[in-house]
């Protein structure tokens, strides 16, 4: 049997508070609109970004065409990092979900302060190898898990990050996400992600809220998630 659906720490992979304000108190603000890309894989990694609102994704080039989406981020979450550590190009493309305002540290002044607070680089550590982990589990996701599984790992995800628990098992996902993006983050196409919902909102098992979808049975998904 396949793994269950991870915590997905890396859709809020976020710094502690303390060390992220310090770290980004004299960042360049700027704004990025909806569907607007930040950066993409192959670019040069000339500083990070922490998201301060708004809503991002952090996506690969699929070998089918389209694009698989590894994260979807939300507020303090910060992304471009990598690229810092090991001065190669960036590994993915961040583009935003919606309109998002974020802050931008270029690389000698990351370095300068991770020279001054040598515990960033600790809880960066600590965050790429819950991203790896998280890596590896999509991996096994795409060779073991049935497309039901997939479609339920990915809804987990995205309800263990944005969530708000309504009681009797029903959460609802506070952040509204199309079926292009639950397939793109499941790694199948969108007509068997069509497929799923209609299958599961018939037995009710998810349904949708004004755009927003809500799991009205987070156990039975957690069920179909291990299939």
């Amino acid at each position: 049997m396949a793994k269950s659906a991870p915590r997905p720490e890396s859709l809020l992979a976020a710094l502690p508070t303390e060390l992220s304000q310090s770290l980004f108190a004299k960042a360049r603000p700027l704004s990025l609109a909806a569907h607007r890309t930040l950066f993409v894989a192959g670019d040069e990694g000339d500083g990070c970004y922490r998201l301060e609102e708004g809503l991002l994704k952090a996506s690969v080039a699929a070998a089918t065409g389209g694009e698989r989406i590894l994260a979807i981020l939300g507020p303090g979450s910060v992304v471009g990092e990598l690229s810092i550590i090991d001065g190669a190009p960036r590994s993915a493309s961040v583009a935003a979900l919606r309109d998002s305002k974020l802050s931008f540290v270029g690389r000698a002044a990351f370095e300068a302060f991770g020279q001054s607070r040598p515990e960033l680089y600790r809880h960066i550590t600590t965050l790429l190898a819950q991203r790896l982990r998280d890596t590896n589990d999509a991996l096994l996701a795409t060779n073991f898990l049935s497309v039901k599984g997939r479609v339920a790992r990915s809804l987990l995800s995205l309800a263990e990050a944005f969530g708000r628990d309504l009681g009797q098992g029903r959460v609802l996902v506070r952040q509204k996400v199309s079926q292009s993006d639950l397939a793109a983050m499941a790694g199948i196409a969108r007509e068997n992600v069509s497929r799923v919902l209609n299958d599961w909102a018939n037995r009710s098992l998810v349904s949708r809220l004004a755009g927003y979808y809500c799991l009205e049975n987070k156990a039975a998904l957690q069920r179909e998630a291990e299939e």
